[in-house]
């Protein structure tokens, strides 16, 4: 289960931030998930709900999952199509010739926090 690794790698990188930013509490990740990434998100959130309380930046924080559609380009007609639907075989001229121009990142939208006071002299 590769979710677990992403976790991971999400919450080290928002501890860092959380370090570098003077964050003291996340309230809420907004993450943004491709069609096509391999992440299977009810196992993500199942992953997020377990090492956030490891976490103490991100211990009462919420997960928000916004998909994002997979889309494909066709070199050989110049067509956009949805991948999920079609594959690697545009619907439009039947080429081959095809690659994918999103739905396969995972990207931090968001980050809700709280951070110190600064100091007032």
């Amino acid at each position: 289960m590769h979710e677990m690794g992403i976790v991971l790698h999400l919450a080290k990188t928002l501890d860092e931030t959380a370090v570098e930013e003077k964050i003291t509490k996340i309230g809420k990740v907004t993450l943004q998930v491709g069609e096509v990434s391999g992440i299977m998100t009810d196992l993500f959130t199942d992953a997020w709900d377990y090492f956030k309380g490891r976490h103490p930046v991100l211990s009462e924080s919420t997960l928000v999952i916004e998909p994002i559609k997979a889309v494909t380009w066709c070199d050989g007609c110049k067509k956009e199509y949805e991948t999920v639907l079609y594959g690697k075989t545009c619907p439009y001229c039947g080429s081959g010739e095809t690659w994918l121009v999103r739905g396969n990142e995972c990207v931090i939208k968001e980050i809700e926090a709280e951070c110190e006071e600064p100091d007032s002299e």
